[in-house]
């Protein structure tokens, strides 16, 4: 049977169920070679040029160059009036363009080690052989949704122009209005979906939670006071877990099997009184995601420990390293590590290859280490900015925790001390006033700035608690700032912008938003870097300017941070056959010294796209993001 594609459709294909009714939405793996061959041709049916050049008896070279001339042509046409494609699509034109052209170039084939036009070639021929060779559904979704753009045919653009547009004055300033109050409508109603932590309903729940495991410990409500009892009773084991919460099996083996094969694992009883006691609920998927391992992460994880050849170290710290405990990749600011373990383990964990165990007792950096690390900063007159973490540098005590502010302190040239710390979120007994007034006497304004930097995922992490334990600090002055992981779990319409509303509401400034580290145990966490500018450029720029104050950022391993709304910071050089797209990031100092890129294959769109329906989200509402580049 052969099969057709309507062009118009091609954002539900991949994603609506399979039925014998609907053979075009058959996966690309079921299809022979002919159905392959069939569906790429009408998708190039929409550049009729294009795949006149890719199906003529041309070398490749001769190709290239045709293709290009057709590319330029194309662009001209983007400036030229034209009353067939709607205002801005000649934007994402341009942009598409650009990427073709990328994706063209020799140089950028031999980063990716790929060539997408022999690819394209070697199919239209009929020369790819094996079923490997065959393409995903999301290398023809991104190859369709490619020449869309190309042809300025994205479909993303209503039909009209905004009415308001036709008039002026108050005529014109009511209809905006109008237009203004349903997209302010339509972020409330994807926001209202999520659930927040300072919730009526969600206090009763942690309260029922946390008697639960006061009941189980025999404890009493002054010991959770403590932050040192949370400390002590740090959940660590599968069978302890399940007692304490219900879990799928699934989550059970996995816990089970971190234990066994020395994954560092542990949850605060705290933070377990934010899960929900029940399965498959909504409300806290994010939560758990956060400390309940999936299967997936932990054999991968067992397996690469295994072998000699692969380091752990994804972010080529041992790089950047000029002495033990500290991490520099900037040139005023480093990284200083007293600590490498935290009262509870973040899956994600950036450095999870240094954390043996939540009690470690290798975990402290020792004195002698710890006074050469703070020496060296001493004699660097140019580091006038220090990020106290770890691990998590709270879990020492007060009187070191001061003992260290105060070596750091008494350096002339250290104008700013960041402190890099989770408990609000996991353990805010921690904040007590005796270690807010021993850190806040060396916040002194006009002299040397204090500044907490902490990690809200969800805002159903967000408690009265949390609120008390951030408050803490900004009644002594000191500001507290947040770091966002954009993983799967917090990925949804307007789920993170509900996140910043509530923390600026409890006194936390969104400050970065960083993309999951595309290290191979956490791929069920990633998602594609197109969402991360989509989610910022429609769903954080409808939030107030004091709201959206975080930064997307992409941190490249052994070099820092790439400022993701800049796309001068990074390119896309081809689609591998899986839909993955490859992007070259460039270094910070581009333009300061000759360093060299890094190339990074992200996650399919196609693929995110697919999981989200899954979870009952409509992927129509995310259309757009296959036009960020």
């Amino acid at each position: 049977m052969q099969e057709t594609v309507n062009s118009n459709k091609w954002d539900q294909l991949p994603i609506l169920p399979v039925t014998p009714s609907n053979p075009i939405l058959l996966k690309v793996s079921m299809m022979n070679k002919q159905q392959i061959i069939s569906r790429l041709s009408t998708i190039l049916d929409m550049a009729p040029e294009l795949k006149t050049i890719l199906t003529s008896e041309q070398d490749r070279g001769a190709k290239k160059k045709a293709i290009r001339n057709w590319l330029s042509l194309q662009l001209a046409e983007t400036y030229e009036e034209n009353p067939d494609i709607p205002p801005l699509e000649y934007i994402l034109r341009r942009d598409a363009i650009d990427v073709f052209r990328k994706i063209l170039s020799e140089r950028n084939e031999n980063l990716a080690g790929y060539s997408m036009i022999e690819y394209i070639e070697s199919l239209l021929s009929n020369r790819a052989e094996k079923p490997a060779d065959h393409p995903s559904p999301a290398f023809l979704a991104e190859l369709e949704h490619l020449i869309k753009g190309i042809s300025g045919k994205s479909g993303i653009y209503a039909d009209k122009i905004p009415a308001f547009t036709k008039h002026e004055g108050v005529k014109a300033a009511k209809l905006r209005s109008k237009d203004l109050s349903r997209l302010a409508q339509a972020a409330q109603h994807h926001m209202q979906s999520y659930a927040c932590g300072l919730d009526n309903e969600a206090v009763r729940r942690r309260s029922r939670n946390k008697y639960r495991i006061l009941k189980f410990f025999n404890a009493t409500d002054l010991e959770w006071e403590k932050w040192q009892w949370h400390v002590r009773h740090i959940i660590r084991d599968a069978d302890t877990l399940r007692s304490l919460i219900k879990l799928t099996d699934e989550e059970y083996e996995a816990v089970r099997l971190a234990r066994q094969h020395r994954i560092p694992f542990g949850i605060t009883p705290y933070y377990l009184s934010l899960l929900d006691n029940e399965t498959g609920g909504k409300r806290d998927r994010a939560v758990r995601a956060q400390v309940i391992p999936s299967l997936h992460y932990v054999r991968s994880l067992a397996a690469l420990k295994q072998r000699n050849d692969h380091s752990m170290d994804f972010m080529l710290e041992r790089n950047t390293s000029p002495i033990e405990g500290i991490t520099r990749r900037y040139p005023n600011i480093l990284i200083l590590k007293p600590i490498l373990t935290c009262p509870q383990i973040c899956v994600y964990c950036q450095r999870n290859w240094e954390i043996e165990d939540v009690y470690s007792p290798q975990s402290v950096v020792s004195k002698s280490k710890l006074d050469a690390a703070i020496d060296w900063i001493a004699e660097t007159p140019e580091i006038n900015e220090v990020l106290v973490t770890g691990g998590d540098p709270f879990l020492l005590s007060n009187k070191r925790i001061e003992a260290l502010m105060a070596r750091l302190a008494a350096i002339p040239h250290i104008l700013r001390i960041r402190i890099g710390t989770r408990t609000p979120v996991t353990l805010p007994q921690r904040s007590s006033d005796a270690l807010v007034r021993a850190i806040s006497r060396y916040h002194i304004p006009g002299k040397r700035e204090v500044i907490l930097v902490t990690h809200f995922e969800h805002p159903y992490e967000i408690t009265p608690q949390a609120m008390q334990a951030v408050q803490q600090f900004r009644r002594f002055g000191m500001e507290v700032y947040n770091q966002l992981v954009f993983t799967y779990y917090n990925s949804r319409k307007f789920e993170a912008c509900l996140l910043r509303q509530k923390l600026r509401l409890i006194g936390v400034t969104p400050y970065y938003t960083f993309n999951t580290k595309g290290k191979e145990e956490t791929d069920d966490f990633r998602v594609p870097i197109a969402r991360l500018e989509q989610e910022q450029k429609e769903e954080a720029r409808l939030m107030p300017g004091t709201v959206r104050t975080d930064e997307i950022v992409f941190n490249v391993p052994g070099l820092g941070k790439n400022y993701l709304k800049a796309s001068q910071h990074h390119d896309i050089i081809s689609v591998m056959p899986d839909g993955k797209r490859v992007y070259e990031f460039h270094p910070w100092e581009k333009k300061l010294s000759l360093v060299d890129t890094y190339v990074y294959q992200d996650v399919p769109i196609y693929d995110y796209l697919k999981r989200l329906k899954a979870d009952g989200e409509d992927v129509a509402d995310y259309k757009t993001i296959w036009y960020y580049y």
